[in-house]
């Protein structure tokens, strides 16, 4: 018997919990207390949890909980394990990063092969994406729902089985909701919110949909023959944004901005309206053209901006934020104007 029969051999007489003394070891494997002395050694340096004892019963055992049962994980269960993984990677840092390699590494190693296609594709379904600076967004927050968790766990089950799925998506803007039949590629998570991407059947364009403004998702029974040259990763960098932005700009009205070279290059810096169309303007300002009028969005980044941003469209936004100015102006207008030469 080579060493490293006899090691693995003493690993397996210690996992019954009992103290093992190391003449019965000798005994039992014909060698010398010595080579028992080095073989636990040997089984110390490698990791292995070896217990010892002293005195007329002491002896050696393995601590407890190191030999775990087999893990019996369902394919939604992994999933679930390689979306939370790939969270815990997005941070700038990870604590114990060596200790959940190896523990990846474990975990793969317990379960059926029949999942371990899951980890191999775990970056094209799941993507992550960092957090960029947000010099201005008036973005609201989104309180997690029964429906957001329902939308995405229906999502990612159809991405695991191949299937279509249908649901209402709900378009705040514009308040209207829409039938989709999708044919699920993967999720991103984004500031803060979760983004649900797939082939819209009727368009045959990947598009991103929101998580929470998704309603009565369900799995069809329709398979669909999943891309294997599609990736997540394809659609962050902000890469989904510039598309969702293009595409807006065919479906919505357009608010334009002109502002100067420096505020251009303050905004350029935002994760959301640098995606938007920078227009060189004759008398070197720049035009930003952004596909949404709403007036909770706009009217604040123009004040925001401040001197120097003019509002040119449309004509509606404009007289809206022309008599919130003039409210200003009476507000602050309390005596004579201030001496500004000083």
């Amino acid at each position: 018997m080579n060493p490293i029969e006899r090691a693995l051999g003493i690993l397996l007489l210690l996992t019954g919990g009992k103290l093992i003394p190391a003449t019965v070891l000798a005994e039992r494997f014909q060698v010398s207390l010595r080579t028992i002395y080095r073989d636990i050694d040997r089984l110390i340096a490698l990791g292995v949890p070896v217990d010892a004892e002293r005195g007329a019963e002491g002896g050696y055992r393995l601590a407890s909980g190191y030999l775990q049962p087999p893990v019996a994980l369902t394919r939604n269960e992994t999933a679930a394990l390689l979306a939370a993984m790939a969270m815990v990677r997005a941070s700038r840092m990870v604590p114990l990063a060596a200790d959940l390699t190896s523990a990846e590494q474990k975990l793969l190693a317990s379960l059926p092969k029949s999942v371990h296609g899951l980890f191999k594709d775990a970056e094209r379904i799941v993507g992550i994406e960092p957090i960029p600076a947000d010099i201005f967004h008036s973005g609201t927050k989104a309180e997690p729902s029964g429906d957001w968790q329902k939308a995405l766990d229906g999502f990612m089950t159809g991405i695991l089985e191949g299937k279509r799925v249908r649901f209402e998506h709900v378009n705040p803007a514009r308040k209207t909701v829409k039938d989709h039949d999708v044919e699920p590629r993967g999720v991103l998570f984004d500031r803060d919110h979760w983004y649900l991407a797939g082939r819209c059947v009727d368009t045959d364009v990947v598009k991103v949909y929101r998580a929470d403004r998704v309603r009565n998702l369900a799995v069809s029974g329709l398979f669909f023959r999943p891309d294997k040259d599609f990736s997540i990763q394809s659609l962050l960098g902000g890469t989904w944004l510039s598309r969702a932005m293009r595409r807006w700009e065919q479906e919505e009205e357009i608010a334009k901005i002109l502002i100067t070279s420096r505020q251009a290059q303050k905004l350029g810096a935002d994760w959301y309206y640098r995606h938007a169309v920078f227009t060189p303007a004759e008398d070197g300002r720049v035009l930003i053209s952004i596909p949404s009028t709403e007036p909770a969005r706009i009217l604040p980044l123009v004040r925001w901006l401040g001197p120097g941003a003019e509002l040119v469209g449309p004509d509606g936004l404009r007289r809206e934020l022309a008599r919130e100015l003039a409210e200003l102006a009476a507000l602050y207008d309390t005596g004579p104007p201030l001496d500004l030469s000083a």
